[in-house]
């Protein structure tokens, strides 16, 4: 009865090492495999060409239609590829090559407005600049509605020019404010130097009647003295005389 039952042992034993060998085998399979698919659809990712689409915007610029460009001969419409313009460019572009009549022209200060004629496609353009720089276009084919436009840009214009024409105004008042400012100025200064001038003159003159008066004071001082000396002189001589003449015959 031993035996067997060691037997019976060790046939239970193999057999659990045999099943945690099975499951050993089988998760590194599974864990191969899935490392296999996902470096399979990593090279995918990296080998597959990016194909966006490439749109762009094919309306054209119907009638009576506005643009406004962020700089000079651009448009706001333009793309990165420049396959679309608007109609800045489009006017800039037939201004170059000669396809315009320039029926009407507006200027009030730095800003205007002009009405063109493409006699070709019977279009008419109307565009408000600054310093001729186009910010503002509008085509289209009728007539009456271009003038009216043009009306109204030249309009604008007016309005538009009426800051720069008061500041331009403010600005030669100033200036000619500041000129009369300075001219006053040195006007004063002239004055006052001409006072300083005239002040030390007179105290130079002061002191000179001073002296002066000082000096006439002295010399009829010394004139009374010297009237008073030659009196005194004339005395003494004639009393000499007197003397000398004295007991000759005709003296008394």
């Amino acid at each position: 009865m031993k035996y067997p039952l060691d037997l019976r042992r060790m046939v239970l034993l193999m057999l659990a090492c045999a099943l945690m060998h099975g499951g050993v085998a089988l998760a590194a399979g599974k864990s191969a495999a899935g490392v296999g698919v996902v470096r399979e659809g990593s090279g995918a990712a990296k080998g597959a060409p990016a194909d966006a689409p490439d749109t762009q915007s094919d309306a054209g610029p119907a009638d009576d239609t506005g643009s406004a460009g962020s700089a000079p001969g651009l448009d706001a419409n333009v793309d990165a590829s420049g396959s679309v313009q608007g109609e800045v460019a489009d006017l800039m572009q037939l201004i170059h090559d000669g396809g315009l009549t320039e029926m009407r022209t507006t200027y009030n200060s730095r800003y205007g407005a002009s009405l063109f004629f493409h006699a070709q496609s019977m279009t008419y353009y109307v565009a408000l600049f600054q310093d001729k720089h186009f910010w503002r276009v509008i085509r289209t084919s009728d007539e009456a509605r271009a003038e009216s436009i043009y009306t109204g840009f030249a309009r604008q214009t007016a309005q538009l020019a009426d800051v720069e024409i008061r500041r331009a105004q403010l600005q030669a008042q100033k200036a000619s404010i500041e000129r009369v400012i300075g001219e006053s100025q040195a006007r004063a200064q002239r004055l006052q130097a001409d006072i300083e001038v005239a002040r030390a003159q007179e105290a130079k003159v002061a002191d000179y009647q001073r002296q002066t008066q000082d000096e006439t004071l002295a010399l009829r001082d010394e004139k009374d003295k010297a009237q008073a000396q030659l009196r005194q002189l004339q005395q003494q001589v004639l009393q000499l005389q007197r003397q000398t003449e004295a007991g000759l015959p005709g003296n008394r």
